[in-house]
């Protein structure tokens, strides 16, 4: 292997969850564009498999596409769009939340965005809405994860050139936009980005609760990838139960940023008094109290 080919394995292996999905979105369109480029057959038809139809008959012969018409995008501007904001709001997920309840407001965003587009476009009359085609592309995802942070910290100050404005006012803006947009034409898309939003919005203030509406869903992500993995011939002499740090356990918790981290001892402290801390929560504290 060549010195190059190592640093691009090296940096493919080091990329965030969030890069990857990019990165497939990425690999899908220029799949879609060699083929076009080749062959001389547009995208539209060689990524039909993965597009979500809108009748709801042709969606159950291809059931995959509540999910891979979230990988696919048509138009580089609708992809680049899609990523950039991807990009930016993932590194703030992540950097607060666990990234597998990421995950799952990203991926339940996409869910709900095509069950909406679904909804609509064979529950409503004829009437109520406008002739559309299938469903591509990100952004009900995207959305998920964006009114999902307004949602949880709407009072949080964020720059916008030289204005400061709370997280609330963009997510607001962001509904407002889509609800515009049914009136145009991409209706569909603004459908799902309405989905999306609605999870998001749903999610946040249900975990604001104390209730992670997407635990069910992440156990069964488990399960699924777990099929896909080798099993191993050790067997297992002794299963130690597994310590939790502030109600996380130790994967969930050594993800979040240092802040994070002393804000949830503080409020178990808060809550159960001081006593209650572990032994490493109390020697994690103390270690923070010196920094």
């Amino acid at each position: 292997m060549t010195s190059l080919q190592y640093d691009f394995k090296d940096k493919i292996k080091n990329l965030n969850v969030f890069e990857k999905i990019m990165a497939i979105n990425v690999l899908i369109f220029f799949i879609g564009w060699l083929i076009q480029v080749t062959q001389g057959i547009p995208r539209e038809f060689t990524l039909t498999w993965l597009e979500l139809p809108s009748d709801f008959f042709d969606f159950i012969i291809k059931p995959w596409t509540i999910i891979t018409y979230g990988f696919t995008h048509y138009g580089f501007l609708h992809l680049l769009f899609n990523m950039i904001v991807l990009y930016f709001v993932s590194r703030t997920m992540v950097n607060l939340f666990p990234t597998r309840q990421s995950l799952n407001i990203f991926f339940l965003g996409i869910i709900a965005g095509a069950l909406a587009f679904l909804t609509v476009y064979n529950v409503l009359p004829e009437s109520y809405t406008s002739k559309v085609g299938s469903l591509v592309g990100a952004s009900a995802g995207v959305n998920a994860l964006l009114i999902f942070i307004c949602a949880y910290m709407p009072y949080r100050d964020t720059q916008f050139f030289s204005i400061k404005i709370k997280l609330w006012h963009i997510g607001m803006a962001i509904v407002i936009f889509d609800v515009i947009g049914l009136f145009g034409t991409n209706q569909g898309g603004n459908v799902a980005h309405l989905g999306g939003s609605l999870l998001g919005y749903f999610y946040a203030t249900q975990l604001l609760k104390g209730k992670d509406i997407g635990e069910g869903f992440g156990k069964l992500m488990d399960s699924i990838a777990n099929l896909f993995k080798p099993k191993s011939t050790l067997k297992t002499v002794h299963k130690s139960k597994k310590k939790k740090m502030a109600g996380h356990n130790k994967g969930e918790f050594t993800e979040f940023n240092q802040q994070k981290k002393v804000d949830l001892i503080l409020d178990k402290i808060s809550k159960s008094g001081y006593e209650s801390l572990t032994k490493e929560e109390k020697a994690f504290l103390f270690r923070a109290g010196k920094d």
